[in-house]
């Protein structure tokens, strides 16, 4: 497979069936859609009473603030190698 060649990779979320098209190898959809089923579920067993939109919505703003502090130290990583570096 090319760089941009789309395919199609059938994934199941919090017992959902998705068709996710792009152009990510399989195994890193899967991979994805794995992660985003484990947190959905453990959202859920924190809050059983939670409809699957809320829940989903609060498992994209978990995901996000996860992404945004890995961000931050990263950045933070870096600055501190230019340092040493100077």
């Amino acid at each position: 497979m090319t760089d941009n060649e789309k395919q199609r990779v059938t994934v199941e979320i919090y017992n959902r069936t998705y068709h996710v098209i792009g152009t990510e190898t399989e195994r890193h959809v899967q991979l994805v859609a794995n992660l985003v089923d484990q947190k959905m579920n453990e959202i859920h067993d924190a809050n059983k009473q939670l409809d699957t939109a809320s829940l989903a919505v609060l498992t994209a703003v978990n995901t996000m603030n996860d992404y945004l502090k890995l961000k931050e130290d990263y950045a933070t990583l870096l600055g501190s190698l230019r340092k040493k570096e100077d």
